[in-house]
């Protein structure tokens, strides 16, 4: 095992790969013809989402899990995971037999903690951020002597994550840049260190959530540099301070760290599940976001990495609502109409002219803007996209309705 303080190489990750040969599956690599379209080339998808935990972080939990000695071992372990590596420490130690405590923060998903629980893991949840839960983690571990498997910041993690970098190569061997979306770095600098040390030609991108972004002004300070605070959907990669073996890793190895916005996230989210038929979390679509905003800034053929798939239904729902307003699908309006028998009618008439799908319907009577004989209807319509919403709002003002949106 290499150095902590040096860090990890591709005979590490080789190594890893032939601990996890039995315990992890290959993830599939699929074509994704409507990003093809969209960014004039060949774009592949690295599906983790269909790895067992639904991530990535199996990987690297059973490497560092599974080298513990025999009185290591007997203590148990210890994490701190909003629920992708959370997962990924439960099921290796239950794999391997050894008794689990897992930190969540307060509001991690509930599908995550009760799958964290499934593989036997005692839940604690403590702090509102991954960083309070790891410090919880840290106590438990100096009172009880429980190894404390950190979800990023050890060379046998990053060079478990690495094995995706081996995939990848093997899989799209004519690949020119890989993007994967980043929080701790675990799964960048393990990617980056397997391409570089074997295609240094490929570009290798982190793409990080906009609300929780601590590499950029880490790299440009040229140590890791802690968030004050952060906010985003993307609890996967919610986090706020890199580690020292992974900040060096992505220094070192990495072309380019950028950052996404949640709509950027909720339109990928919508994306993959509308064109792809694939459910991934928000940290899962951050590459897909990056492909989204910048299609002509990357060279193919790509390949865009889906992290994770473990996300709650009701935050799904609502992340494709919000996908879908951030890309005009949605449509409020605001529309005057005579206060008289079949104005409401007649007005419904002409939107489902247009192809609209109506969603919701009100009257407002009261309103200083209004004249006694007129009342105002908010209506919300499901539509197409931009281009269709602006036919929808051109016709029912061809047809003299006053419209505010």
């Amino acid at each position: 095992m290499a150095d902590p303080t040096v860090g990890v190489g591709l005979d590490e990750i080789r190594a890893a790969r032939e601990v996890l040969r039995e315990v992890v599956i290959e993830t599939p690599m699929e074509q994704s013809r409507w990003l093809s379209a969209l960014v004039g080339g060949p774009v592949q998808l690295k599906c983790e989402n269909l790895q067992r935990t639904g991530s990535f972080k199996a990987r690297g939990a059973y490497v560092r899990i599974s080298r513990l000695t025999p009185e290591e071992r007997a203590r148990g372990v210890v994490a701190a995971s909003a629920g992708n590596h959370a997962q990924g420490v439960a099921l290796a130690a239950q794999l391997l037999g050894i008794r689990s405590t897992v930190f969540m923060p307060e509001g991690a998903p509930i599908p995550k903690e009760r799958a964290t629980r499934g593989y036997g893991a005692e839940v604690v949840f403590e702090g509102a951020y991954l960083e309070e839960s790891l410090a919880a983690a840290r106590r438990f571990a100096d009172e009880t002597g429980a190894v404390l498997i950190h979800p990023f910041d050890h060379v046998d993690v990053v060079a478990g994550q690495g094995t995706a970098g081996l995939e990848i190569l093997e899989q799209a061997p004519d690949v020119r840049t890989v993007l994967v979306p980043t929080g701790g770095g675990g799964l960048l600098a393990g990617v980056a260190i397997a391409v570089k040390a074997l295609r240094p030609d490929v570009r290798v991108v982190g793409v990080q959530a906009a609300g929780a972004a601590a590499y950029p002004e880490s790299l440009a300070q040229g140590r890791p540099v802690a968030l004050a605070a952060m906010k985003t959907m993307a609890d996967g990669i919610a986090v706020g301070l890199p580690g020292e073996v992974t900040f060096a890793a992505v220094r070192d190895h990495v072309d380019d760290v950028l950052t996404v916005s949640e709509d950027s996230l909720s339109q990928a989210l919508l994306a993959l599940v509308e064109r792809a038929k694939m459910v991934v979390e928000p940290a899962g679509a951050a590459a897909v976001a990056a492909l989204l905003d910048q299609p002509t800034a990357f060279e193919t053929p790509a390949v865009a990495v889906l992290s994770g798939g473990n996300v709650d239904p009701l935050l799904l729902g609502k992340v494709i609502r919000h996908g879908m307003a951030a890309a005009g699908r949605y449509l409020n309006l605001h529309v005057t109409v005579p206060d008289a028998p079949g104005a409401l009618a007649q007005l419904l008439s002409e939107v489902g002219a247009t192809g609209a799908n109506v969603l919701e319907v009100v009257h407002e009577r009261i309103s200083p803007r209004l004249h006694l004989d007129e009342v105002e209807i908010h209506i919300q319509l499901e539509t197409r996209g931009e281009p269709h919403s602006d036919q929808v709002v051109s016709r029912l003002r061809g047809r003299g309705y006053s419209v505010e949106q």
